[in-house]
């Protein structure tokens, strides 16, 4: 299901998080990840926002990682407020958007979704 796009896939373990990486990196398509946490107002705020801009935008891998479950993972990125969300490409961090900032996040998105598609 969650390979045609148009969801916010949970990431739950290392392993999952390390194979959403890898199969955005095999696609080479933008990963867009939400760094959230059940206690946050302003990510309960977006999160809706993120599933209609997810269905929206198929052809990117949206990610939501909750911080206090996978903490080595925020720590690894550098995750100091939530909500963050971090565009990969390649496995690398290529922009960041911290804050429940609409406009800001959808912009974001599709200033690197549209670089990743091919005009061929």
């Amino acid at each position: 299901m969650a390979e045609l796009g148009g969801d916010v896939i949970g990431v739950h373990t290392v392993d999952s998080w390390k194979e959403q990486i890898q199969k955005g990196i095999d696609s080479n398509k933008l990963i867009v990840v939400d760094f959230t946490a059940s206690w946050c107002g302003p990510c309960r705020f977006i999160a809706p926002i993120l599933a209609e801009i997810a269905k929206n935008t198929p052809h990117v891998i949206f990610l939501k990682v909750d911080v206090d479950e996978l903490k080595t993972v925020a720590e690894e990125w550098s995750v100091e407020a939530m909500p963050t969300f971090l565009f990969l490409k390649e496995g690398k961090k290529v922009d960041k958007v911290v804050g429940a900032k609409k406009e800001l996040l959808q912009q974001t998105i599709t200033k690197h979704a549209t670089a990743t598609v091919s005009t061929a």
